[in-house]
């Protein structure tokens, strides 16, 4: 009898303990609060992206104003250098022996006769245009006296004198150490009449 009874209980308990089970997994208190916090650590996730996203896009925006900002200010450098006949004389000019210790970092200056050069051109800009850290500009003589290819200039009737404006404008509005730089540099032929040509 203590056998059946033994069997008995042990199919009771068996019963008891399915039920329990059952009754645990079908008990849902408690899971909208695990669903609420995976919510909110997905959405928290979409947020700290979303964020780095437009912190990253507005730092490559004010890369990108300050580059064009260095590239506006080098142009008009060299543009007001150009517009000043005086700065291509050449009596103002002090020459450079060896363009390979001159130029160590600037190898197309190094291949282009520079034979000398002029550090501090004059320049005005025009009316209203004002820079806080003006462009550096440096006007370069070259020995080159071939007349330029294609132009069907006579090489009686004029001389050649080349040169190369190198301007390296700044950003102008960014305080900071880091600031965009932009180098231009431009090949310019002058052309002076000869007494062939009726000078």
């Amino acid at each position: 009898m203590d056998v059946k009874n033994k069997s008995l209980r042990r199919e009771e308990e068996k019963k008891v303990m399915g039920k329990k089970s059952n009754l645990i997994l079908r008990n849902e208190s408690g899971a909208a609060l695990v669903v609420a916090l995976l919510m909110i650590v997905i959405l928290s996730l979409i947020g700290l992206a979303s964020s780095s996203t437009s912190t990253f896009e507005i730092k490559l925006s004010g890369n990108k104003r300050g580059a064009t900002d260095a590239f506006y200010t080098a142009d008009g450098g060299s543009q007001a250098v150009l517009a000043n006949l005086g700065n291509f004389s050449t009596a103002y000019y002090t020459a450079v022996p060896d363009p390979l210790a001159e130029f160590p970092t600037k190898i197309e200056l190094q291949n282009e006769g520079v034979v000398s050069k002029q550090t501090s051109p004059s320049f005005s800009s025009p009316a209203g245009v004002s820079y806080p850290k003006a462009p550096q500009v440096t006007i370069y003589y070259t020995n080159i006296g071939a007349p330029p290819k294609g132009l069907g200039f006579s090489a009686i009737n004029f001389e050649f004198n080349y040169y190369i404006i190198d301007s390296v404008g700044r950003d102008q509005l960014d305080a900071s150490a880091n600031r965009s730089n932009c180098e231009i540099r431009e090949k310019v032929v002058r052309l002076i009449p000869t007494m062939q040509g009726g000078y």
